[in-house]
């Protein structure tokens, strides 16, 4: 019937979804009106585990939150508790941690960019890309000798050295993909199909994606200059001349845009850093125990800002470690990205932000302090649990933030954010 919407769910098990994940779509025909993301279904409880753990047995957790963006959690991670110690990490080690950063941003651009030429249809694109994310992948080997999760951070440095051949070898690699990257941006801006494909999908405009607090390259393609590195640099990003890429189409094209721009901006960081490598030891002793206290530590990962709240008791083990992964920051801005698209469009719009899902997965688990039985509910439930409770109790606002303060309090009920 004409005019009339319906509601489609796609997931949680699609096979356009790589990861577990619920959209529900409102649909009028074949052109989507709303859209909801619904969480929950791959939480592994990283965050109270850590609970557990030692600081040094944190940072080995801390990368199996992505194995895309392990470096970005640890390094995060790290230069927070650093910040707790006190310490100030070995110089050489800041380099070194600043190159496998940047190593690990032309690792998931390029990884995103065949993922990207997939969901438009163009698979060659999809396997030139990832045949040459092979190479980031050997250099990294070479580096820190794993190819995924890298453990090469640690507090006051990094784990590991390389030597003056293994420089030169990276260096001669790095000027292959930089012959790779000039031919993708040519196919991406150039191939006539592929920009049709991507051109005007998934608007964003810049106020809409100031004001839905969009991180990363989705941000950065709406014409935003913010990253984390210029505007609240950390390591040695200070003394590196480089800079913001943006684009102004506000569209999956922007992001290709920004990503591929990102790349040459890499390799140039990546060559600063390897000819002007300090001397020096790459780590420096660092205490056991963290000092009382509470940081918050900021990181531009690929995706965008990486946020890790760490709260320190005194002890060899944290009190409380809180990480906002960015893909958790872009949800709000997918929604809007897929508000007036068509349904044929919604794998390439989810993909254009670079969703991990794992990363951003947050539940809220109600246990009943009398009999122990516990329930995952959906945040939208619990708020109509609290206006219930209003109506039915004819109880303050202020009252009402009383009960459920202290029903924290007695753990009656626990909420995992």
């Amino acid at each position: 019937m004409e005019g009339a919407e319906f509601k489609v769910p796609i997931g949680p098990q699609h096979p356009a979804l790589k990861e577990p994940l619920s959209l529900r779509m409102t649909l009028e025909g074949e052109v989507i009106k709303d859209a909801e993301i619904r969480l929950g279904y791959n939480h592994r409880g990283i965050e109270k585990l850590a609970e557990q753990k030692t600081f040094i047995q944190n940072i080995y957790l801390m990368e199996r939150i992505c194995g895309i963006c392990s470096h970005s959690h640890t390094t995060c991670f790290v230069q927070g508790v650093e910040k707790l110690m006190g310490i100030e990490p070995a110089r050489r080690g800041l380099f070194l941690r600043t190159l496998v950063a940047e190593l690990e941003r032309v690792h998931s651009h390029l990884l995103w960019m065949g993922v990207v030429g997939h969901e438009a249809g163009f698979d060659t694109f999809f396997m030139y890309t990832w045949r040459d994310r092979e190479v980031v992948m050997d250099i990294l080997e070479i580096i820190s000798g794993n190819r995924v999760h890298y453990a090469i951070n640690t507090f006051g440095g990094v784990r590991r050295d390389i030597d003056e051949l293994q420089r030169q070898k990276i260096l001669g690699l790095l000027d292959q993909l930089k012959k790779r990257t000039e031919y993708y941006f040519n196919i991406g801006v150039t191939e006539p199909t592929f920009v049709a494909r991507i051109a005007g999908v998934g608007k964003l405009p810049q106020e809409k994606a100031i004001a839905l607090c969009a991180v990363g390259p989705t941000l950065r393609a709406s014409d935003v200059p913010r990253d984390v590195r210029k505007d609240d640099p950390y390591a040695v990003y200070d003394e590196i001349p480089f800079e913001v890429c943006t684009a102004n189409t506000c569209d999956v094209l922007g992001r290709f845009v920004v990503r591929v721009k990102e790349l040459y901006q890499s390799y140039q960081i990546i060559e600063y850093l390897l000819k002007n490598l300090p001397p020096g030891p790459v780590n420096v002793r660092a205490p056991r125990r963290v000092k009382e206290g509470e940081v918050v530590s900021r990181y531009e990962a690929p995706r965008g800002e990486n946020i890790h709240y760490i709260k320190s008791n005194g002890t060899d083990k944290p009190e409380r470690v809180k990480v906002r992964a960015p893909t958790l920051g872009n949800y709000p801005a997918t929604v809007e990205m897929l508000k007036n698209g068509f349904v044929a469009d919604i794998p390439l719009i989810f993909a254009s932000i670079d969703p991990c899902i794992c990363c951003a997965e947050r539940l809220i688990e109600l246990v009943d302090a009398k009999n122990g039985k516990s329930q995952i509910v959906q945040a939208s439930v619990l708020r109509a649990l609290g206006k219930e409770t209003l109506r039915s109790k004819s109880i303050s606002p202020a009252q009402a933030k009383e009960i459920w303060q202290q029903a924290f309090r007695n753990k009656g009920i626990k909420q995992w954010l």
